[in-house]
C-alpha cells in the first residue's frame, strides 16, 4: 500500500464511531472531576487569585488579568462545559468553551506548566472538530444533530495520534545518560517511597532506580505498539493500567494517571466500545445507520497538525547544552518526570546612586512560583522586569536587577546558574539563545 493510499485510508476510511462516544463521555466526566477536585482543594485561591503576579508563557503576555472573583466564574463555565461534553448537550459550544476556558487558565501564570495540561488542552481543542456527538447524546435527542454510526476514521485515529506521541516522545526524552547510566531522577525519589506497604522495601535496593528507569524507557517505546496490535492490546492496556496507578502511588502527578488509563481506551475496537455502550444506553436505532459526510479538505490542516506536533517538541535541538539546564524549548514535549532539579536565587535591585536593595523573594512570590522561578529563566526575567517597575513605583532610581544563582540538577553539586553581571531586567524573552546562562559543566 503506498503511503498517499495509507494516509486516506487513516483518514477517510469509514467506521463505527462507539470509541469515540466512549471518549466523550470518559474524558468530559474526568476533566469535570479534576475541576472540582482543584476547586476544592482551594487552588484557584492560592495559584489564581493570592498571587502578586503571574507568570506568562512567551507569546502571551497580552492576555489579560482576571480578578478574584472571575477565576472562579471561568472556573465554573469550565466544570459546566465538561458537562456538555459528557451529555453531548451544545456539544460544538461546550467544547469550544472548555478549551479556551481551560486554555486561558493554563496559560494564566507558566509556573504550574505540566505536560497533562497541555495534552487536556490538544484533546479539548480538537474535540471541538470532531462528531462525538453524533450518538448517544442530548443533541440528537433534541434533533440538533441527525445520528450517525459510522465517522471518518480521522476522528479516532487523530485522537490515537496524541496519545501515541505522549508516550513515545516521553520514551525518546529518556534516552540520556542521566537516565539510563545513573538512573537520576529515579535514584534521588524512590528512596523517599520507602514507607509504602509490602513494595516500600524495594526502594531501598540500589538497583531498583536503574530496574525502573529501564523498564520506563521499554514502555514508553513500545506501549503504543502493543496498543495497536489487536492481539497484545489487552496485555498492553493491562500494563498501561498498572503502570499508571504505581506511579500515581509514587508521586504527586495528579489527574494524569487517570487521564492517559482513560484516553488509552479509545485504542479497543470499535465492536468492544459498542457492546457495552448498548448494554449502558440501548441499541441505537439501525434505521439511522448513516455517516458522517467525509470531507477531503480537512487533510490539509490535519497533515499541518501533525507535522507540527512531529516537530515542535525537537526545537530544544536549536539550542547548545543541556536542555535540562537551560530549559529552553523544553516544554511542550513531552518530557514526564525527567528531573530533579531545585535552585536558589538572591536578587539585587541597584540604583544610580551606587545602593543596593536585596530582594526578599517571599515578599512578593508564592513558594511555588519562587520554586520554579529559581531555576527557569524566562521566568527569572520577568521576575526581574517585575522588580524594576516595582522599585521604580517606589521612588527607587533603579539602575538594574541582577541575580546570584545556583542550581543543582538530578543530585549534582549546587552550580551558578547564570551571569550575576547581567541586568536581567533589560533581558527580552524570545526564542534567541540566552547566553546569560551558565553553561553545564559535567
Amino acid at each position: 500500500m503506498g503511503i498517499r493510499k495509507l494516509w486516506n485510508n487513516l483518514l477517510f476510511s469509514e467506521v463505527t464511531m462507539y470509541p469515540l462516544v466512549t471518549f466523550r463521555i470518559l474524558f468530559g466526566a474526568l476533566m469535570f472531576i479534576s475541576i472540582a477536585r482543584f476547586w476544592s482543594k482551594g487552588w484557584i485561591e492560592s495559584q489564581f487569585i493570592e498571587p502578586l503576579l503571574h507568570f506568562k508563557y512567551f507569546g502571551f503576555h497580552w492576555l489579560p488579568e482576571l480578578n478574584g472573583g472571575d477565576f472562579y466564574l471561568l472556573f465554573a463555565l469550565m466544570a459546566i462545559s465538561s458537562l456538555g461534553i459528557v451529555f453531548g448537550a451544545a456539544y460544538r459550544i461546550s467544547a469550544a468553551v472548555f478549551f479556551l476556558s481551560f486554555t486561558f487558565i493554563e496559560l494564566t501564570d507558566v509556573t504550574y506548566y505540566l505536560n497533562h495540561y497541555y495534552f487536556v488542552s490538544l484533546v479539548s481543542l480538537i474535540l471541538i472538530f470532531l462528531p462525538a456527538n453524533r450518538l448517544y447524546s442530548i443533541d440528537c435527542k433534541i434533533g440538533l444533530v441527525k445520528t450517525a454510526l459510522r465517522v471518518p476514521a480521522w476522528t479516532i485515529n487523530l485522537i490515537k495520534f496524541q496519545l501515541t506521541l505522549v508516550y513515545l516522545f516521553s520514551g525518546i526524552a529518556k534516552l540520556n545518560s542521566d537516565w539510563l547510566v545513573d538512573a537520576m531522577p529515579l535514584a534521588i525519589w524512590l528512596p523517599a517511597q520507602d514507607q509504602l506497604p509490602l513494595i516500600g522495601a524495594m526502594f531501598k535496593w540500589r538497583l531498583t532506580p536503574y530496574i525502573f528507569s529501564w523498564l520506563g524507557v521499554i514502555y514508553d517505546l513500545f506501549i503504543p505498539i502493543f496498543l495497536i496490535i489487536g492481539s497484545t492490546r489487552w496485555l498492553a492496556y493491562l500494563a498501561v493500567v498498572v503502570f499508571h496507578l504505581l506511579t500515581w502511588s509514587l508521586f504527586q502527578i495528579g489527574m494524569f494517571p487517570f487521564i492517559m488509563i482513560v484516553a488509552t481506551l479509545i485504542f479497543f475496537s470499535p465492536a468492544s466500545h459498542g457492546k457495552l455502550q448498548k448494554m449502558v444506553f440501548g441499541i441505537p436505532d439501525m434505521t439511522l445507520d448513516q455517516a458522517v459526510r467525509n470531507v477531503r479538505w480537512i487533510s490539509l490542516p490535519i497533515t499541518a497538525f501533525v507535522i507540527f506536533q512531529l516537530l515542535f517538541p525537537f526545537r530544544h535541538l536549536i539550542y547548545e547544552g543541556n536542555p535540562f539546564w537551560h530549559e529552553q524549548g523544553y516544554r511542550f514535549g513531552w518530557r514526564v518526570m525527567l528531573m530533579e532539579k531545585a535552585g536558589y536565587a538572591q536578587f539585587t535591585v541597584r540604583d544610580n546612586n551606587g545602593q543596593s536593595i536585596e530582594v526578599q523573594n517571599g515578599d512578593f512570590l508564592t513558594p511555588t512560583q519562587e520554586k520554579m522561578m529559581s531555576t527557569q529563566p524566562d521566568i527569572m526575567i520577568q521576575y526581574a522586569q517585575f522588580l524594576k517597575h516595582h522599585y521604580n513605583k517606589m521612588g527607587v532610581d533603579t539602575k538594574g536587577v541582577y541575580a546570584q544563582s545556583h542550581v543543582t540538577l538530578n543530585g549534582r553539586g549546587s552550580r551558578p546558574f547564570v551571569d550575576s553581571s547581567v541586568d536581567l531586567a533589560s533581558q527580552t524573552d524570545s526564542w534567541k539563545p540566552k547566553t546569560w546562562i551558565i553553561p553545564f559543566d559535567l
